[in-house]
């Protein structure tokens, strides 16, 4: 979106406690981030003109205007693929408010998931096409599917389960810096992942996202309005959403590449309309529901070459001080999985200097959706 260049600034974020088990129904948590958003900008909910959320989102705006006393909504939105449409819900209400056709937006994404039912466990209602041709052959699962790319992406390139526990270490150790996160003060060595029961090989417990109950929201103003609001303003540069041409729901297995996913046609779109270049990112928030998918996505936003996104985790280049330092509150992986909102407000959090696991002087942040569903991006700069 060329227009979109800093047109806009993220001025609030709230959010609820993160539990495996929360009373309160999914609606109550919505409004509660919702609430918590609105007030860190400085914001009354009366002001609110436009919304945006996920297809998967079961609050809708219609309860949320009602219950939270937004004004007359003149844009609201949804974005479909759960954590690949996260960084899309800025992306929509940016490109709204850049445009005119409203003031002030609010994304949000509620979920209880940790308390909720496995939806997985319903193999009657798991075969839309394409999953027709791979749920009789046992992909029940996300993780059993992106298992079969990630035994492929070991094999084709030699990384290992040292590369993957990287990924999953260095999202710990900044989940153990912040108090929030669901396994704080909960440190993870490499014994503890090397002998994990294993979920779907060659994925074990720990190269899984959490099951979580919480809520997350953002609010999103002109540049100009921003100069009125409480925190420092953070802009979103640039913003992009990726399916590549032969993509098919969850997994590439039909594409002529299965390792090159949404994240490369995202990415194209992302960099194209930036002032810099990935090795300007002072700091990371990359979707990790597993963490296969981070390595793919380094090498998809262009922080290492094809096949090089093992060896990049090497010598801490994921930990603080390290060369991108990634998911510093923990991520889906040891703070919370909301479909990946948490990655956009801690970037917010990074770039106005108040992270628990504070990068020094961060500027510059990339935040990403899901890779291997259709996915989106976000480019945030102080």
């Amino acid at each position: 979106m060329p227009g979109l260049k800093n047109a806009t600034v993220l001025v609030g974020t709230g959010q609820t406690p993160f539990a495996r088990h929360l009373t309160e129904d999914e609606r109550t948590l919505a409004c509660r981030a919702v609430l918590a958003a609105l007030d860190d900008a400085g914001i009354a909910p009366g002001e609110v003109d436009a919304v945006a959320s996920y297809t998967m989102e079961d609050t809708d705006e219609v309860e949320l205007a009602k219950a939270v006393g937004f004004g007359d909504l003149t844009f609201f939105a949804r974005v479909p693929y759960g954590g690949g449409g996260s960084c899309a819900t800025v992306a929509l209400l940016a490109a709204a408010i850049a445009t005119g056709q409203a003031s002030v937006g609010v994304a949000w994404r509620s979920r209880k998931r940790g308390s909720g039912p496995r939806p997985w466990s319903r193999t009657d209602v798991q075969l839309p096409t394409p999953a027709q041709w791979t749920r009789p052959f046992g992909l029940l699962r996300p993780v059993d599917e992106i298992g079969l790319l990630a035994r492929r992406y070991l094999h084709e390139y030699g990384a290992t389960r040292d590369h993957l526990f990287n990924v999953a270490l260095a999202c710990r150790n900044r989940a153990n810096q912040n108090p929030a996160a669901i396994m704080y003060d909960r440190p993870l060595t490499r014994e503890m992942y090397m002998t994990s029961r294993w979920i779907s090989e060659p994925l074990c417990l720990y190269d899984n996202c959490l099951e979580t109950d919480g809520a997350l929201a953002c609010v999103i103003v002109s540049a100009e309005r921003a100069r009125d609001c409480r925190q420092r303003p953070v802009y979103v540069h640039a913003a992009a959403q990726g399916l590549p041409a032969q993509h098919h729901g969850m997994v590439n297995y039909w594409t002529d590449d299965p390792l090159t996913g949404p994240a490369w046609t995202a990415a194209r779109q992302l960099w194209k309309n930036a002032d810099f270049t990935p090795q300007d990112v002072d700091v990371a928030q990359i979707y990790d529901a597993f963490t296969p998918l981070v390595l793919l996505s380094l090498e998809g936003y262009g922080f290492c070459g094809r096949g090089e996104g093992g060896a990049f985790t090497e010598g801490g280049a994921l930990e603080t001080g390290g060369r991108l330092p990634l998911n510093t509150a923990g991520g889906g992986l040891s703070e919370a999985y909301v479909h990946g909102f948490n990655l956009i407000t801690e970037g917010v959090k990074q770039l106005r200097g108040t992270s628990t696991a504070q990068v020094p002087g961060a500027s510059t942040c990339l935040v990403t959706g899901g890779e291997g569903v259709p996915t989106s991006a976000l480019l945030l700069t102080t």
